[in-house]
């Protein structure tokens, strides 16, 4: 489910990136005023379809990056002192914490 989440979550912002950077600037005319009437890929049909594809990409990149947010704090205790008690109740050990007593075994004799 993460993996999926993650995914998804990675072609929003790749597509958010992609829209806004086809956007054009609002850099001619006083309050926006002039020009003709307005057809869907009209220039100012344009501006509004892809203000309503940013708008509907960056909904569904929150929700995405909350639900992985969510998802990724079930995954683990909620302070160090529950990690540590959940360890020693089950018995279990970090083994990069310590190191171990015995020395590795190799498969090579020594030479002599």
């Amino acid at each position: 489910m993460k993996t999926f989440l993650l995914t998804v979550d990675l072609l929003l912002a790749c597509a958010i990136v992609l829209v806004v950077l086809i956007q054009r600037g609002d850099s001619g005319g006083a309050l926006g005023i002039g020009g003709g009437g307005g057809g869907l890929f009209s220039a100012r049909g344009k501006a509004n379809f892809l203000t309503r594809t940013t708008a509907i990409l960056a909904a569904l990149f929150f929700a995405t990056s909350l639900s992985l947010a969510y998802l990724s704090k079930q995954d683990r205790p909620s302070s160090i002192i529950e990690g540590i008690e959940r360890e020693a109740k089950d018995g279990t050990q970090n083994d990069s914490a310590e190191p171990s007593a015995e020395p590795p075994q190799d498969d090579v004799p020594l030479a002599q």
